[in-house]
């Protein structure tokens, strides 16, 4: 149950960063509003799972998500450039995410 809190943390993690964005610095309403949620969201559901996870492998499970959801919404809804580089860039960081879970304690 911990982790399930971690992946949609992660996924709340982008969605924060997607409104930051979209808050072109604060000075739009709605975005602004929803980066405040889902940045609350997802510090909250990180704290709860660290409760029963080690800090490392979970910290790098929710900015994985975070960092490789940002970057893929970015690309398909937000105009940013795609390249093979880009791509290669972030399969590497989900690896190293898969790896370093893999290599941690069992919760």
């Amino acid at each position: 149950m911990a982790w399930l809190l971690v992946i949609v943390a992660g996924l709340l993690e982008t969605g924060f960063a997607v409104c930051l964005k979209l808050s072109h610095g604060f000075t739009r309403l709605w975005p602004t509003i929803s980066f405040a949620v889902f940045a609350l969201s997802s510090f909250g559901l990180l704290t709860l799972a660290l409760k029963r996870l080690d800090v490392g492998p979970a910290y790098a499970v929710w900015t994985g998500i975070g960092a490789a959801g940002t970057a893929i919404y970015g690309m398909i809804f937000l105009g940013d450039v795609v390249s093979t580089l880009k791509l290669v860039s972030i399969s590497f960081v989900i690896v190293g995410v898969i790896g370093l879970q893999l290599s941690g304690s069992a919760h």
